[in-house]
């Protein structure tokens, strides 16, 4: 590839990760010189031929590549022989074989301590086969690692045990990935206890449903293979399962959910809209599909103008999708300007003493309460009880915070949700007749739409952070397109003739970067972008989306 930079890539995990990366090749060649690989565990040059790289032709290291890659491996070595005392000896007395060598890199790698980083080119098809021989030599096998699962059995809810890997208990399966094939769905499923047979009754654990296992296959590539039986570490596939990514499959007499991952907040939303009935029916199958595929895709409707929005990660993760609606579902949709996702947030604490009372012909509506809400330097919410005396009595107390849970959906100074505030409820009232639990409902939703403006809310922007690698002579230029966009520069790093800028940039500002970098940069220069946090946004934005939230609400919206 093109500004390829084979030295600098072990420096990504150890910056961003603080991870120990270990470079156990070198390539002969780049970018289009690149040839095959020096291993630096035998000392032997490798070389990929054929069509698709599959001869294999070993040499012995070129001349000219013989000191570095001498130097190399002395370096590999001093990093490696930390995991491994009988390596260090053999070190010293110059008796190093290739077996302590893999023994050592396996033991750091399944501590985690240790990340060997491999090259090659995926698209010639040279290094692959060294790249899977790492895998079977240094990755964990199922018995070698402990995952945790959670309890779903009344009693124990929330409390995790660990899965055994053992054939014979109770099955626990993850279903990890949906294909929709000629076939229907294909559920990509990790076994990691117990085992399942073609003809088995299985539980899915999020929806209470039981589904019989009709056809059980193993997937080389694009091609599959029935089998009749699988067992614990397996990665198998079921035909015809409706389900969703993320759903764990257990014996029916258990219950019980594998920890799903981290799922962030979507940070974009577009509004899409079928052109007529054919493409709304198409439309509602793929959004159906994308949604059940991919848990960072999200689907809803305003409640306000009807439309539907999808939601996701970027303007890249979105046009993805709605190219394949396009192409795979024949639906043609109108879409919106992308909609950033904002959030609010309370600037300082604020007591709040509020008293809902409403009196309609018979038994009314009464709740009074006092508290303080204060800002929440982690997470999204916080609920703290601290009534005496029965004040409130306890049945109450749930819908309290339920009121302010459903008050943080749309915040009052741009309508956009709201995070980081914690809510003290310390006394209040109640009546025997009139107080319920809508009423407490009620008076929390109604205290922090009154209380929630003294507290100075600020709005926050979602920033990104974008790595941009351009080749050196147009560095300046790169940088001239980050600062136009409110760019905060993390730093620097060259090497080769290449440098990659690391940037803080609100997504507001990213639309289109693609177009304009590529322009100044005669196509040469490529960037990647994630979300990194949520930080305030500057008073002319927070103002300006103030105004717009406001013209809303007067039209009626």
């Amino acid at each position: 590839r093109a500004g390829a930079t084979p030295s600098g890539v072990p420096g990504g995990p150890r910056d961003t990760r603080g991870h120990k990366a270990v470079r156990p090749q070198i390539p002969p060649g780049r970018e289009a010189a690149h040839e095959g690989l020096v291993d630096l565990v035998p000392m032997k040059a490798t070389y990929s031929e054929g069509e698709t790289g599959e001869i294999m032709r070993k040499e012995e290291i070129p001349a000219k590549l013989r000191a570095e890659a001498e130097t190399r491996r002395e370096m590999m070595l001093d990093a490696v022989s930390m995991f491994s005392d009988e390596l260090m000896e053999a070190m010293i007395e110059d008796t190093v074989t290739e077996e302590m060598i893999h023994e050592a890199v396996r033991k750091g790698t399944l501590s985690r301590e240790l990340t060997p980083v491999f090259m090659g080119s995926a698209y010639k098809n040279k290094g692959v086969q060294l790249l899977l021989n790492a895998v079977l030599a240094y990755l964990p096998e199922p018995r070698e690692v402990e995952n945790e699962a959670i309890s779903l059995e009344k009693g124990t809810e929330d409390e995790t045990f660990i899965v055994s890997n053992d054939p014979k208990d109770p099955t626990i399966a993850l279903a990890f990935k949906l294909e929709d094939g000629q076939y229907g769905q294909l559920t990509y499923i990790r076994i990691y206890q117990g085992n399942m047979s073609k003809g088995d009754t299985v539980k899915n654990n999020r929806t209470g449903q039981k589904v019989k296992v009709g056809r059980l296959v193993r997937m080389h590539s694009d091609k599959m293979q029935d089998i009749e039986r699988a067992e614990a570490g397996d990665i198998v596939a079921l035909f015809g399962v409706d389900c969703a990514s993320g759903d764990t499959f257990t014996s029916p007499e258990l219950s019980a959910s594998m920890a799903s991952m981290h799922v962030p907040d979507p940070v974009i939303s577009l509004s899409v809209k079928p052109i007529d009935k054919k493409a709304q029916d198409n439309m509602s199958k793929a959004l159906g599909r994308f949604t059940r595929e991919d848990p960072t895709f999200r689907v809803s409707v305003d409640d306000e103008s009807g439309d539907t929005i999808i939601q996701g990660m970027g303007e890249l993760h979105l046009d993805v999708y709605i190219e394949r609606m396009k192409r795979e579902y024949k639906a043609e949709v109108e879409v919106s300007p992308p909609q950033v996702s904002y959030r609010e947030a309370l600037g300082k604490a604020v007591a709040f003493d509020y008293t809902h009372k409403k009196q309609t012909g018979g038994s009314g509506q009464y709740a009074k309460m006092q508290g303080i809400l204060e800002p929440l330097a982690e997470g999204e919410f916080e609920f703290v009880n601290e009534v005496k005396g029965g004040n409130i009595p306890s049945e109450f107390i749930s819908a309290v915070e339920k009121g302010f849970k459903a008050a943080l959906e749309k915040g009052p100074t741009i309508g956009a949700h709201v995070v980081g505030i914690k809510v003290v409820l310390q006394d209040g009232n109640s009546h025997a007749v009139d107080s319920s639990d809508n009423a407490f409902q009620t008076c929390a939703r109604d205290a922090f739409r009154t209380f929630y403006p003294k507290g100075g809310p600020k709005v926050l922007e979602p920033l990104m952070l974008v790595s941009v690698e351009t080749p050196r002579e147009f560095q300046g230029e790169a940088m001239g397109t980050l600062m136009q966009r409110r760019a905060i520069v993390l730093g620097t790093t060259e090497d080769a003739g290449f440098v990659r800028i690391d940037a803080e940039v609100p997504l507001s500002e990213m639309f289109g970067y693609a177009t304009v970098l590529r322009s100044v940069t005669q196509g040469k220069a490529g960037f990647t972008m994630e979300f990194k946090r949520y930080a305030p946004a500057p008073m002319a934005v927070a103002d300006e989306l103030k105004k717009e939230y406001q013209e809303k609400v007067k039209q009626g919206h």
